[in-house]
């Protein structure tokens, strides 16, 4: 690119972007402060997220953790269940372990330079450069998918956005064009630009204010570029879920910390296997797991849940305790708990989707006397 444009032409396109940003950008509450945590923890949980879906949990999540300290001193299920809801669990866990590093290893004080910011849990390339330029207007281009879908029309690149053997030709455009006098303004200028303007589908050419510099625009390609490898087909895994009541309370279990939904907690249950019924799934999955012999009652929902690679069904089942005690297998803790603490708990989404029919289930048997499960 360096040859392609002019110093004075990369200028020209820097300028007219930072205009139309100080003129249109959306007022984000992360643009109103110059905090690095807050910036730091926008950052995290805009990746893989809308920003409509983000504005409420970036308030309540500072609200509740207003600082790095603060964050470090929680627990990981506090964290986890103001999180509950957001997805991608590994975010949160890796910026809350992050928190407790700087706070054990630098008594709560920020690096400020892009190399100690990915020794950080969680910190790549991505939250390194806006963390950087943002906050402490260090010179680092970020590369995201609106970044990388508006340098894919500026210079007609074919490169496909979604393979990562393009990563680097995207940052290498990506730092070229970067204003280094005020880098956190020209990011969020880029991805503002690709969030509003330059779209996935149907891009508002005619309210770009690059337009002229488009070389898409200039070849009718906008609306074919970028180009994407297409994805492979998604799994979908049918899974057996108890919900096992003894005296008044259902049981639990906690996921290991790491790994998918890390640290949430769940209703006891796995996939079924080729052959088995839901139910015979559903009973011996809550034997393997926490080594209870169970009656399964009747369903009381199915629901459907999409994960990024994959999809599940869940056949969620109402279960009686018969015998034995809780050895656990896979699992790291459990509780019994009755329903109305269920909400003390952070759950993964698709045992959110269930939990209102439980409650509602379990006030219709309360209604005739009759006890749930």
């Amino acid at each position: 690119m360096s040859h392609e444009w002019s110093a004075a032409r990369r200028k020209r396109f820097r300028d007219r972007l930072r205009e139309w940003y100080q003129r249109h950008q959306r007022p984000l509450p992360w643009r109103q402060t110059d905090d690095p945590y807050a910036i730091w923890v926008s950052e995290v949980m805009l990746q893989q997220t809308q920003v409509e879906a983000v504005i409420p949990y970036y308030h309540r999540f500072l609200s509740r953790f207003p600082d790095v300290h603060r964050l470090a001193e929680a627990s990981l299920q506090e964290v986890l269940k103001v999180w509950e809801g957001l997805g991608y669990y590994a975010r949160v866990r890796h910026l809350h372990q992050a928190a407790r590093q700087l706070v054990r290893e630098r008594n709560g004080q920020f690096p400020q330079s892009f190399e100690q910011w990915k020794r950080l849990p969680g910190v790549g390339d991505y939250i390194a450069a806006a963390v950087c330029s943002i906050a402490f207007s260090l010179p680092h281009a970020v590369v995201d998918g609106n970044v990388k879908r508006v340098l894919a029309r500026l210079f007609a690149c074919e490169d496909p956005v979604n393979q990562s053997r393009a990563v680097k030709r995207f940052q290498i455009l990506a730092q070229e064009l970067l204003d280094v006098h005020q880098p956190g303004l020209h990011n969020q200028a880029m991805m503002e630009l690709g969030a509003t303007i330059c779209r996935p589908r149907q891009p508002a050419c005619g309210r770009c204010p690059v337009q002229a510099f488009c070389q898409a625009f200039e070849e009718g390609r906008q609306e074919t570029l970028p180009v994407r490898q297409p994805g492979k087909s998604v799994p979908e895994y049918a899974i057996a879920v108890g919900v096992v009541q003894r005296n008044g309370k259902v049981l639990i279990t906690r996921r290991r910390p790491e790994g998918l939904l890390g640290g949430l907690w769940e209703f006891p249950g796995g996939k079924i296997q080729a052959g088995e019924s839901p139910t015979q799934a559903c009973q011996r999955e809550i034997l393997e797991e926490v080594g209870l012999q169970v009656r399964v009652d009747a369903p009381i929902a199915r629901v459907r849940h999409a994960y990024s690679h994959f999809k599940v069904v869940l056949h969620v089942f109402r279960c009686t305790y018969l015998e034995g005690s809780v050895r656990l297998n896979g699992p790291v803790d459990y509780r019994w708990v009755a329903l109305h603490e269920l909400k003390d708990y952070p759950f993964p989404g698709a045992n959110r989707k269930f939990i209102p029919r439980i409650l509602e289930m379990a006030s219709l048997s309360d209604k005739s006397s009759e006890d749930f499960g």
